[in-house]
């Protein structure tokens, strides 16, 4: 059993590299066990197919995001720390890395015709939305969800932005924007 879990890491890890790599869904199955190290048959017995893959790169994707956003609220004890904690937790370099970009830019895609990536995507949008109303609602009140929502479209567009851009202080420059919008929205509301 552990070895079919560490095969299965690595085949996750392998469609994540290569969808960084490719920019796209599109690549076979073999490409990605011969990254992993294994055998396409063995891909396909442990994910049955592609979409499954990459739906559980993109778990893992959204695994790796949970944690560091939990994370980060460790620290946080006002609701302007939460807020700042979270768009730390989008940015940093662990979230914010051309491989993990490329998956989620084509996660999006994916959700048009996979109804299983289509819910990861609403739970995802759900969360942060939720996230973001915790920290702005005791600042702000009845311009919580408004905010909230324009921060999110923020942080999904700056993953859009961020997309083909090699420099390594992207997740900073990300951040100080997206702190920057959320001082405007608080000082919107006084």
């Amino acid at each position: 059993m552990a070895q079919e879990h560490k095969r299965k890491a690595q085949l996750v890890e392998a469609a994540l590299a290569v969808v960084g790599e490719t920019g796209s869904l599109e690549v076979p199955v073999g490409k990605i066990a011969k990254r992993a190290g294994v055998s396409s048959a063995l891909a396909f017995h442990y994910f049955g197919d592609k979409e499954s893959l990459f739906l559980a790169a993109m778990r893992q994707v959204l695994r790796t995001y949970s944690t560091a956003v939990r994370k980060a609220y460790r620290t946080a004890h006002t609701p302007s720390d939460r807020l700042d904690a979270l768009v730390g937790a989008n940015f940093e370099p662990e979230n914010f890395r051309s491989d993990i970009i490329a998956t989620w830019l084509n996660f999006y895609v994916m959700a048009y015709r996979s109804e299983q990536a289509k819910r990861l995507l609403l739970i995802y949008h759900a969360r942060l939305r939720s996230n973001l109303l915790h920290g702005f609602r005791p600042l702000i009140g009845d311009d919580a969800e408004q905010a909230a929502d324009r921060i999110a479209s923020l942080i999904d567009g700056l993953y859009l932005r961020y997309a083909h851009n090699p420099d390594p202080t992207a997740g900073e420059q990300a951040t100080a924007q997206v702190r920057a919008a959320i001082a405007l929205e608080l000082q919107r509301a006084k």
